[in-house]
């Protein structure tokens, strides 16, 4: 089998979370922040250092305000469904993923108004355009760091100098960045960071987090117990706890730990140019097959390790169904849950093949890759 579909979820994970996993299960098994026993506190202590090595990858303020959530989009959710109110005004590009698209859609049923801010062809977006839509109603921008469909990477440093100039709360969705692209919350005033833990930080899926610059501007819409001040019928205001309701996932807890001490090992920027360069072998010789159509930044600009193409008019999902059935080989054809950035690539019927590659993808699956899609070339 040859896995190209990391911008789903990354395969293989690093060795060690399959072999240590279930001992540090037996390590840290108790609910943490629920007693004062030894076991219990051991097992918070390993979730506080899974904290600090947050904090200490996307260079946070406090280690505290990093919130765990099951994945990206519940921190999406949490953001935009609790901080926006009748009357406010959010801006968005056209090309985010449905968990934003969608908790948009019904935030837009609550009487808030949405603007969707459009990119050129590669899928890029310019920041002029979304201080253009900023009015006196606007209370948030959104953006996604990097396009799980073009690979495009979005300026998230210039965006935050925007809307911190404008008072404007500011939220990026990381799920495609954090792990490979730099994030920095102490040089870029970004707001709310929704961080997935499955992807390029190499952990177990359902744990992800939600980084939270002023834990008071953000209302709170899940409650229940955290284990602290369990006197008070109110949700407490201490951080995490503020956001944390019901028992935490620690076996992913413990896992994203161990994905991000595999970043941290191997050098973030080091796996980012090993994808990268791969990436661009990929385009190179994937440009040379007739009828092959690239989406996203041309060879020699910035993009994350993901490329979507079309061969000729053969549905995407065909193709993707003939490389994983006769060649082994793991895309994804369709539409990829972000609607309005097909609709821009004109991609809305045919959808596009996506591959997308990891720290574990090699240039000989990327050779096995090509000569499948030659070969299916051929059969057209």
């Amino acid at each position: 089998m040859i896995y190209f579909d990391n911008a789903a979820t990354s395969y293989p994970k690093p060795e060690a979370l399959y072999q240590e996993i279930g001992s540090r299960m037996k390590r840290y098994g108790a609910n943490p922040g629920r007693s004062g026993h030894e076991f219990g506190l051991r097992t918070n202590r390993a979730i506080y250092e899974t904290r600090e090595a947050l904090n200490q990858t996307f260079s946070g303020d406090n280690p505290l305000h990093f919130v765990f959530t099951a994945n990206a989009t519940e921190s999406i959710n949490l953001v935009i469904l609790g901080l926006l109110k009748d009357g406010d005004h959010v801006i968005a590009t056209e090309t985010e993923h449905n968990s934003v698209l969608r908790p948009l859609e019904l935030a837009k049923s609550r009487g808030i108004s949405v603007s969707l801010v459009s990119v050129d062809e590669q899928g890029r977006v310019n920041p002029g355009k979304i201080e253009a839509e900023i009015c006196a109603q606007t209370k948030l921008v959104v953006c996604t760091h990097a396009s799980n469909v073009t690979g495009a990477i979005q300026p998230i440093e210039e965006i935050a100098a925007i809307t911190e100039a404008h008072g404007v709360f500011f939220l990026v969705d990381a799920a495609q960045s954090a792990g490979i692209l730099p994030i920095n919350l102490s040089k870029a005033k970004i707001d709310f960071l929704a961080i997935t833990g499955h992807k390029s930080l190499y952990g177990p899926q359902g744990i992800g987090a939600l980084y939270v610059r002023e834990p008071m501007s953000l209302p709170v819409i899940k409650t229940g117990g955290t284990g602290s001040r369990s006197s008070d019928l109110n949700q407490p205001d201490v951080m995490p706890d503020r956001f944390e309701s019901g028992t935490l996932n620690t076996p992913g807890v413990l896992g994203l730990q161990m994905g991000l001490d595999f970043v941290r090992l191997q050098g973030r920027e080091k796996l980012f140019a090993q994808e990268y360069a791969l990436t661009q072998v990929l385009m190179k010789e994937l440009n040379r097959i007739p009828g092959i159509k690239i989406y996203g930044p041309p060879i020699g600009e910035p993009r994350v390790p993901v490329v979507s193409f079309n061969l000729g008019d053969l549905d995407s999902a065909e193709v993707s169904y003939i490389l994983d059935d006769e060649f082994g080989i793991i895309t994804r054809g369709g539409l990829h849950c972000a609607p309005l950035i097909h609709r821009r690539l004109g991609t809305s019927q045919q959808g596009a093949v996506r591959v997308s590659l990891g720290a574990f993808s090699t240039k000989q699956e990327i050779e096995a890759f090509l000569e499948a899609i030659r070969a299916i070339q051929k059969m057209m």
